[in-house]
C-alpha cells in the first residue's frame, strides 16, 4: 500500500460515518404506473422509516455499504420486500411497483419481529379502521367474532371473551398495548373485559400458541388492543362518535384526540355507554304459535364510562411516555336471575333482586422506544404497567362478593443490529398479580402469581424463504396461604331430582381445613416457522411450536359456588372419594401444546385468499368434569340452566359439582378467507372456519363453536359505503356429556355510511342493522345459551367525525 492509500484509509477512519454514508432513492408506483403517496418504507433491522410524497418519491440516507432490506407497505396493496446491496460508496436509485391486494395487510404492533396476515409464519388477524368501527360492540368477544377462527362466549351481551380455535379463558391472553389487561375475565364468563373497543386504533389476534411473545398464558392465542394512549408523534388528529341502538336503547359517545409540540405529545380519550335490557325474538311458550311478541333478557343492562390521558416526550432517537386510564362499568349478571319472560312474574321476582357488577379499574402504562445507532444494538422497547382492579357483585343492595387484582408488569425488548442478515433480539418479561376474592361467591382463595421470563426471537430471509425462530423460558410461582378445604355435603340426585340416601357415618359439619400452597413451574416454549414465496403473488407458511402453560390459580385452588357458571367449582388440587373431598395425590403438571399450522396464501391481484389448517395436541389439558354430585350454593335464587342440566328437581339452591381434571386433547380445524375485488367499487368476501375439539381417548370438549361460513358484499365509492354480511352457524351436535345440541341459524347484518364535509369537518353518517331476519340464535359456546339468546332485530344510527 502506497503512502497516499495509507493516508486515505486514515482519513476515512477519522471521518464521521455520515460523511461516507450513502442513500437509497426510490419511487413507489402501482400497476398502472401511478404514484403511491403516503406509502411507508422501512429499513429492516433499523429505526429508519420514511413516507413517500405526492409523487411517490422517498429517500433513506446515512447508509453504509452492505445488504439492505426494504419493506414497503401502503393501504390496499400487498407488502413488498426488496434487497438492495450498496457498494463502492455510491447512492442507489430504484423503482418499486406495488400490486393491489383485496385483503388488507396490516402489521402487528406489539411483537418485536415483523408479523402480518399475509407474510408471517404464524396466523394473524388485525381489525382496524372502518372495519373495526363497523364491528365494534360493547364487549370484546362480540367485537371480534366475525374474524376467521374467532368466536365469542356471548354472556348475555354484558360480558364476552374471545374463543380462539375452541380455546378461551386462561389460555387466551388479552392485552392492551402488549401488557396484560389484568382484570378477572379469565376466571369466569360473567366477568367483563376491562377494555374498550370504541377508542382503539386496532385489535390484533394471534391465532394459535403465542407464548413466545407473551408467556404461558397465551397457549391458545392473544388478543391485543392497540391505542395511542402513549402518543408516538404530535400530529393533531382525532375522532368522535355518537350512536343509538334500538334493541336495548343503547346510547354511546366516544372520542380520542392527539396533539402536541415538537418535543411533547398529548393524548386524551373518553367514552360513555348506557343500555337497557335487550330484546330477543323468543315467545313465552314455544307451543303457542299465536305468540310473536318480543321479550327481553332480564338484568342485561349496562352503564359504562371511562377516560384516558397520556403524554410523551419525543426526541430524535424515540419517545418515552406515560398514560393513566380510569375504567368504570356497571352491568347486570343475568345468570343470577330467572331469565324468564317479563309476564307471569310474581312480586318476589322484582327488579330489586337483580344482581349487578360494579367494576372499577385504574391503569398506568409507561411505554418507550429508544433507537440506538450502534454496531451491535438497534432498538430498545420498554413497556411497564400497574393495574388496580376491583369488581364488586351487588345483591339486594349490598356487596356480596368483591374481586380484586393488582398487577405490576415490565417488558423490555432489546433488538440487535442486523447480523449476517438476521433480525431479532431478546425479551425480558416480569409480571406479578395479586388476586383476591372476598364474599359469598369467593370460590378461589387469595393468591399471588409471579412470573419472570427470557425469550429470544430471530428471522432471516434466505432468497424466497423467510425463517422465523424463537424460544422462551419462564419461572412461574403461585402462592396462597389461606387455601380452604371445607367439609361439604356433596350428594347425587336420582332421575326424579331426589337426593340419594347416603350411609353417612357422621353428620354434616362446618369443619374447614386451611393450609398453604406454593407451586413452582418452569414452562418452556419453542417455535419455528418458514414462509416460502414459491411464485410471485403466492406463499406457503409452516409454523411448528411446542408450548407449555402453568395452570392458573382458579384451576388449582377453586372450592366454592361459582354463580356465573351455575356450578360448584373444585380445583385440580383436590379430588373426591364417596362424596368427600381430599387433597389430590395426582401430580400438578404443566399443560403442553404441540401445534402445527399450514398456510397457503395469494397475496396479490384482484383475488386474494388465506387458507389455514392447524393441528394442536394438548397434553395434560385442564378442564372441568361433572362429578354427578350436588352441593349447596348458599343462594336461594334461580341461576338459569347454563350447563344444560335437565333434571327437574326442587333443589333450587344446589349447584352441580364440577372438578378440574387433566386429560390429553386434540384440536384441529381450518380457517378460510377469500376476497374478490370485482371492480373499484364492488368486493366480495367469503369465509369459513371449523374446529374439532375432542379428548384423545374419546369424547368431546364442552362449548366448542360449530362450523360456520358466510359472505360479505361491499360497495364503496368516494362518499358511500355499503355492506351486507351473512353468516351461517351450523348445528352443533358434537357435545360433552352435560350439554345439549344447539340448533343452527343464519344471521344477516347490513350497514351503510355516507361521508360528507360540514364546516371543514369530515363526517360519516351511518346506519347498521343486525339480525335483520329476527332469528332466534343461541350461542353454543355460551354458559347462558338457554336463557340468553342473541339480540333480535336491531338498528343503530350514528354519526362519526374526524379532525
Amino acid at each position: 500500500m502506497n503512502n497516499i492509500s495509507r493516508v486515505a484509509v486514515v482519513i476515512a477512519a477519522l471521518l464521521p460515518a455520515s460523511v461516507l454514508a450513502q442513500s437509497i432513492k426510490g419511487v413507489v408506483l402501482n400497476n398502472q404506473g401511478k404514484a403511491v403517496a403516503n406509502a411507508t418504507v422501512d429499513l429492516e433491522g433499523s429505526d429508519q422509516k420514511v413516507t413517500t410524497n405526492d409523487k411517490g418519491e422517498f429517500e433513506i440516507s446515512g447508509l453504509n455499504n452492505g445488504l439492505k432490506e426494504l419493506h414497503i407497505s401502503a393501504p390496499g396493496y400487498a407488502h413488498l420486500h426488496r434487497d438492495i446491496t450498496l457498494a463502492n460508496d455510491q447512492d442507489h436509485s430504484a423503482t418499486f411497483n406495488l400490486k393491489r391486494s383485496p385483503i388488507e395487510v396490516i402489521d402487528v404492533e406489539a411483537t418485536p419481529i415483523h408479523m402480518s396476515a399475509m407474510e408471517s409464519a404464524s396466523p394473524v388477524s388485525v381489525l382496524s379502521g372502518e372495519q373495526l368501527r363497523r364491528q365494534q360492540a360493547s364487549t370484546l368477544g362480540d367485537s371480534l367474532e366475525k374474524l376467521p377462527g374467532v368466536n365469542t362466549n356471548f354472556h348475555a351481551k354484558v360480558a364476552s371473551t374471545p374463543v380462539i380455535r375452541g380455546l378461551s379463558g386462561p389460555r387466551v391472553l388479552i392485552t392492551q398495548n402488549g401488557l396484560d389487561v389484568s382484570d378477572v375475565s379469565r376466571v369466569g364468563p360473567d366477568h367483563s373485559v376491562a377494555s374498550e373497543a370504541s377508542t382503539a386504533q386496532q385489535i390484533e389476534v394471534l391465532r394459535g400458541p403465542a407464548t413466545l411473545f407473551y408467556g404461558s398464558g397465551a397457549i391458545g392465542g392473544v388478543v391485543n388492543v392497540v391505542d395511542s394512549r402513549v402518543p408516538t408523534d404530535s400530529t393533531t388528529r382525532g375522532e368522535w362518535n355518537l350512536e343509538h341502538n334500538s334493541v336495548d336503547e343503547q346510547k354511546v359517545a366516544s372520542f380520542n384526540a392527539t396533539t402536541g409540540t415538537e418535543s411533547f405529545a398529548f393524548y386524551a380519550d373518553a367514552f360513555w355507554r348506557e343500555s337497557d335490557d335487550y330484546e330477543v325474538p323468543v315467545a313465552a311458550d314455544i307451543d303457542d304459535t299465536e305468540h310473536s311478541s318480543k321479550y327481553v333478557v332480564e338484568n342485561s343492562n349496562e352503564d359504562s364510562d371511562g377516560f384516558t390521558v397520556g403524554t410523551s416526550y419525543l426526541f430524535e432517537q424515540g419517545y418515552l411516555g406515560v398514560a393513566v386510564e380510569q375504567f368504570n362499568r356497571q352491568y347486570g349478571i343475568p345468570g343470577h336471575t330467572h331469565g324468564e319472560e317479563e309476564h307471569d312474574h310474581e312480586e318476589e321476582h322484582s327488579e330489586e333482586e337483580a344482581v349487578f357488577a360494579d367494576l372499577e379499574q385504574t391503569k398506568i402504562q409507561l411505554l418507550g422506544e429508544y433507537n440506538i445507532d450502534s454496531e451491535w444494538l438497534s432498538k430498545i422497547n420498554l413497556r411497564a404497567g400497574h393495574t388496580d382492579y376491583e369488581h364488586a357483585e351487588i345483591e339486594h343492595g349490598a356487596v356480596g362478593t368483591t374481586f380484586k387484582n393488582e398487577t405490576n408488569e415490565l417488558r423490555v425488548d432489546i433488538l440487535h443490529s442486523q447480523f449476517d442478515e438476521w433480525n431479532g433480539g431478546v425479551s425480558f418479561h416480569y409480571k406479578k398479580s395479586d388476586v383476591e376474592a372476598q364474599g359469598s361467591e369467593a370460590f378461589t382463595p387469595p393468591s399471588v402469581t409471579e412470573s419472570i421470563a427470557f425469550a429470544i426471537m430471530e428471522e432471516k430471509h434466505f432468497g424466497d424463504f423467510l425463517v422465523q425462530l424463537g424460544g422462551r423460558v419462564e419461572r412461574v410461582t403461585i402462592d396462597a396461604n389461606n387455601v380452604l378445604l371445607p367439609e361439604i355435603d356433596a350428594h347425587a340426585h336420582d332421575e326424579d331430582g331426589d337426593e340419594h340416601d347416603h350411609d353417612h357415618d357422621h353428620e354434616e359439619s362446618n369443619y374447614t381445613r386451611v393450609f398453604d400452597v406454593a407451586q413452582e413451574f418452569i414452562p418452556v416454549s419453542l417455535s419455528t416457522g418458514v414462509v416460502w414465496d414459491f411464485t410471485p403473488g403466492y406463499n406457503l407458511g409452516l409454523s411448528v411450536s411446542r408450548s407449555e402453560r402453568a395452570p392458573s390459580a382458579s384451576e388449582l385452588l377453586s372450592f366454592g359456588p361459582h354463580i356465573g357458571t351455575a356450578t360448584y367449582e373444585v380445583g385440580a388440587l383436590f379430588d373426591t372419594h364417596d362424596g368427600h373431598f381430599e387433597l389430590s395425590e395426582e401430580a400438578i403438571d404443566l399443560e403442553t401444546a404441540n401445534n402445527i399450522d399450514l398456510t397457503f396464501r395469494k397475496t396479490e391481484g384482484d383475488i386474494g385468499f388465506i387458507f389455514n389448517a392447524f393441528y394442536n395436541q394438548v397434553d395434560n389439558y385442564y378442564y372441568q368434569i361433572n362429578t354427578g354430585l350436588y352441593a349447596e350454593s348458599g343462594h336461594d335464587h334461580d341461576h338459569g340452566d347454563e350447563h344444560d342440566h335437565e333434571e327437574e328437581h326442587d333443589h333450587s339452591s344446589e349447584l352441580p359439582v364440577y372438578l378440574f381434571k387433566t386429560d390429553d386433547v386434540i384440536l384441529h380445524g381450518f380457517e378460510a378467507q377469500v376476497a374478490w375485488q370485482l371492480s373499484d367499487e364492488f368486493k366480495v368476501d367469503l369465509f369459513s372456519d371449523y374446529v374439532r375439539a375432542r379428548l384423545k381417548d374419546g369424547g368431546d370438549l364442552p362449548r366448542t363453536p360449530p362450523l360456520r361460513f358466510g359472505t360479505e358484499f361491499s360497495y364503496q365509492t368516494e362518499n358511500l359505503t355499503a355492506n351486507i354480511h351473512v353468516t351461517r352457524y351450523q348445528e352443533q351436535d358434537r357435545i360433552a356429556q352435560e350439554e345439549t345440541t344447539t340448533d343452527g341459524y343464519t344471521l344477516v347484518d347490513a350497514s351503510i355510511s355516507y361521508d360528507l364535509s360540514v364546516l371543514n369537518q369530515d363526517l360519516s353518517l351511518y346506519l347498521k342493522g343486525t339480525n335483520l331476519t329476527d332469528t332466534e340464535a343461541r350461542v353454543h359456546s355460551s354458559f347462558l345459551k338457554n336463557i340468553a339468546p342473541r339480540p333480535g332485530r336491531s338498528f343503530a344510527l350514528g354519526v362519526r367525525g374526524y379532525f
